[in-house]
């Protein structure tokens, strides 16, 4: 098996982590999607999750990070995967400084479920505002 270098080689460290740059266009919610399932089936190869609703979870969860990200943070963002004991740490980082705010979901306006998805699907949830936007932290098993 040859080593990839966005991936690494998945039977040495390099697997273990992830960080890809987005520029922040609408496209790039796929492309972060893409990014996390390319990892997730790399690391998959010699840690398997423990059931198949944990890669779909932290996929989902990618999705919505990525998509508030292009919509209530214009600019560039970035996505970190990494290996941790227990599960998968996400960290999406923006140009917002504001944490996000749950807003109530209403069928006709459309929207507001992505953060509560976010919330019930990690184990834990942060947020780490900076001078220059925020880190968006995930905890979620694998």
């Amino acid at each position: 098996m040859s080593s990839d270098p966005l991936w690494g080689d998945p039977l040495s460290e390099a697997a273990d982590s992830v960080t890809v740059p987005f520029p922040g266009e609408l496209g790039d919610v796929t492309a972060a999607r893409l990014a996390a399932a390319g990892y997730l089936g790399t690391l998959a190869l010699g840690q398997p999750p423990a059931s198949a609703e944990h890669r779909d979870d932290i996929l989902l969860a990618v999705s919505e990070l990525a998509a508030n990200a292009i919509q209530y943070a214009p600019g560039p963002f970035v996505l970190s995967l990494r290996r941790t004991f227990d599960g998968i740490h996400v960290v999406v980082a923006d140009t917002n400084p504001n944490p996000p705010e749950p807003r109530r979901y209403h069928p006709s306006k459309g929207g507001g479920i992505g953060w509560h998805l976010i919330q019930a699907l990690a184990d834990e949830v942060s947020v780490v505002p900076g001078d220059d936007g925020k880190e968006i932290h995930l905890f979620l098993p694998w």
